[in-house]
């Protein structure tokens, strides 16, 4: 069922000129409730807004809260309780998840900016699908006060937009200030995970590689760490939501059922191997981005139809769990289209390289 990406318990009219604001609703917007994408978990009024909102108040108004996946653990843009946002870049298909009200709004252009949560591509996979630019901020810099947690050693706020300029002031208000490291002397395309996609996707992204004018390393990854991250992830989800779940046995879509079921069975020893896997594939990530941008698709594919199961999450956390892992930041560009369909290049760089990402998609 196509819903609004407009929450009912959280849409305004905003009254002040400025950009508008629309807030995914796992983050706390002062007088209302927040949601979290289930209707057992929606709570009374916020006390006040989350950091996150609080910072983006500055330079733009808040226009409303939007629908998300169930507690924003998926990829798909579907809610077992609500329905999906359609996409307005494309129609009859989803928008992604978990941040899908966001892009719609934005997409749709009942909202300028969107404020979403990214913890394994739930800002870069809408964006992609609905042909926006969408920006995951390095995870030290990220203020993540007021905000339901699904997985905190990965949880970061992200936006969205239609424009870079905008985007990029916003991304400029919402994040800490860091030393700003080396600018990129090279485009690392990893070849193994080009490898594994289709060559229309590939063929697709190759001029938006090109335009951004750097020498292209193409050093395989050489790892793979998705399964790992997927065990630590799910290893923090229950440790903030397990509690909860045993408790008062919530209903859930397929997916994110089976993703709790898997959490609940999950040992010490797989978490602690799944630990020392991540740290490992950090550690190349961070020698392989020193001095260099890493270009990969912002998913794997474009957006399937609504109403059609995708069997696409494993290949899409193979490439967006990397910036996780790394604590990196990534700027998700709209540069093409696959049959008529939107596809995003996402550019992703050391730790405290947000400017870096925006010099280098702006040409500045």
């Amino acid at each position: 069922m196509a819903i609004d990406p407009f929450v009912p318990w959280g849409s305004v009219t905003p009254e002040a000129a400025g950009p508008r604001l629309a807030v995914k609703d796992v983050v706390d917007v002062e007088g209302l409730p927040t949601g979290a994408g289930h209707p057992d978990l929606l709570m009374g009024p916020a006390e006040r807004d989350a950091e996150a909102v609080a910072r983006l108040r500055s330079m733009s108004v808040f226009a409303g809260k939007t629908h998300t996946d169930e507690l924003a653990w998926s990829l798909g843009g579907t809610n077992q309780h609500y329905g999906a946002p359609e996409n307005p870049a494309a129609p009859g298909h989803v928008c992604g998840g978990s941040s899908s009200g966001s892009a719609a709004a934005v997409a749709a252009g009942r909202a300028d900016l969107g404020l979403g949560t990214d913890t394994a591509g739930s800002v870069r996979v809408p964006a992609s699908f609905c042909g926006l630019y969408g920006y995951r901020p390095t995870h030290s810099r990220a203020p993540r006060a007021g905000i339901v947690p699904l997985a905190p050693s990965y949880d970061v706020p992200g936006l969205l937009a239609r424009e870079l300029p905008l985007l990029e002031r916003a991304a400029g208000v919402l994040v800490d200030p860091a030393p700003r490291p080396p600018v990129p002397e090279r485009v690392w395309v990893p070849a193994d995970l080009w490898s594994e996609l289709s060559p229309r996707v590939g063929a697709a992204l190759a001029a938006g590689i090109r335009d951004l004018g750097l020498p292209v390393d193409r050093t395989p990854l050489g790892l793979d760490a998705t399964d790992a991250f997927a065990v630590t992830q799910a290893a923090e989800v229950w440790a903030c939501h397990g509690e909860w779940v045993k408790a008062e046995r919530p209903a859930f879509g397929p997916g994110v059922a089976a993703r709790f079921a898997r959490a609940e069975s999950l040992t010490a020893e797989e978490v602690s191997l799944a630990r020392k896997t991540v740290a490992e594939a950090r550690q190349r990530l961070l020698d392989l981005l020193e001095g260099a941008v890493m270009a990969l698709p912002s998913a794997p594919v474009t957006a399937p139809a609504l109403g059609r199961p995708a069997r696409t999450r494993a290949a899409t956390l193979r490439l967006t769990c990397l910036a996780p892992i790394a604590g990196a930041p990534v700027l998700s560009l709209p540069v093409t289209r696959v049959d008529g369909l939107p596809l995003g290049l996402s550019l992703t760089a050391a730790p405290g390289g947000d400017e870096n990402l925006f010099a280098l998609a702006s040409g500045a």
